[in-house]
């Protein structure tokens, strides 16, 4: 059976269910790489210049933690899943730039994703891709619309049950199941509600987020994030703040900062990777919405591989703190 690997990180926790029904559709078996370590981020360092972005680091890391167990490696280049709107460079030539550093690496699976060229187009990719496995169009057909259909699957657990892209993956796969959302990020009496906004594969990564998730709810907060709002809640509040999407997935960060802000959270935290433009601007209309309104306490937090741990922490509970004492304000003034 061809073993196909798929790094844990950049778009994974995005798409990963619907990658692993495609390729398993099609008979093959995929692997995936291992949580990130120390070692993991700093190997995939190594490889490129010291102004390439943290996500590309890591996603080069867990591309050399993929070698000698896989045939190939799946990479695909998104260039756009809206019309008229764009990802970020780093996505488009992802697949060359890792051919280019890791010539080690398995063949590379990749497939170019753009909407803008038309559905014909994108279905001729799909076949192409399909074409590894199997020589019978229809077979493909009904894997891509498998896959399809588990990632729509995937997008409504997450925003009707309340999970993140890691519980929701472990619900699908039925092994282990989490716990739901009113017994770990909800608890019953929670201290505060604190919304984080960011990419996935900042949020999720716990290595370079230092487990802020957890921490926020070993501390007894309630934690929303982007994933736990529907896509349409999500276009509304881009259509609110910005009027339209210029760049792919900004969802993530300008949908569910404006939704956040006006929707009952005692706190936001924007998560983002230092020097990246996109994000900066992103977030920077996110803060600049909430000084305006004047509601709701914002504090952005910057990764990169050189982030200490200790000044996240104490960020973290100074941000906490203040969130706490505005709370307590408010309800002497409601007494």
């Amino acid at each position: 059976m061809i073993k196909i690997g798929i790094p844990r990180a950049l778009l994974y926790y995005q798409y990963y269910p619907m990658w692993q029904t495609f390729f398993h559709e099609l008979g093959a078996e995929v692997v995936v790489s291992p949580p990130t370590t120390e070692t993991v981020l700093s190997s995939g360092s190594s490889r490129v210049v010291a102004e390439t972005c943290l996500p590309v680091k890591l996603f080069l890391g867990h591309v050399l933690s993929l070698i000698e167990k896989c045939d190939y490696i799946f990479i695909p280049a998104i260039r756009s899943v809206q019309s008229k709107v764009y990802n970020c460079s780093k996505f488009l030539g992802l697949p060359d730039m890792t051919k280019a550093v890791i010539p080690e690496s398995p063949p590379i699976l990749d497939i170019d994703i753009d909407i803008n060229k038309g559905k014909r187009k994108l279905y001729q990719a799909i076949y192409q891709l399909g074409r590894h496995f199997t020589w019978n169009p229809s077979k493909v057909r009904r894997a891509s619309i498998a896959a399809w259909q588990a990632h729509l699957n995937y997008r409504q657990v997450m925003s009707d049950s309340g999970l993140t892209p890691p519980q929701a993956i472990e619900e699908i796969s039925g092994t282990p199941k989490p716990e739901p959302k009113t017994h770990s990020s909800n608890p019953t009496s929670p201290q505060a509600t604190v919304a984080i906004i960011g990419h996935p594969y900042l949020l999720y990564d716990e290595h370079i987020s230092y487990r802020l998730i957890h921490r926020l709810e070993q501390a007894h907060n309630r934690v929303l994030t982007p994933e736990m709002l529907t896509t349409q809640e999500l276009e509304s509040a881009i259509a609110r703040l910005v009027g339209r999407a210029y760049w792919t997935y900004e969802e993530e960060v300008v949908g569910a900062g404006e939704h956040y802000l006006k929707s009952g959270a005692d706190g936001i935290i924007g998560i983002m990777a230092f020097g990246c433009g996109p994000d900066s601007l992103m977030m920077d209309m996110v803060r600049r919405q909430a000084a305006r309104l004047r509601t709701t306490p914002f504090m952005s937090l910057t990764l990169d591989e050189h982030t200490a741990e200790a000044g996240v922490v104490t960020r973290l509970e100074a941000f906490l703190d203040m969130i706490y004492r505005k709370k307590r304000k408010q309800v002497e003034i409601c007494v």
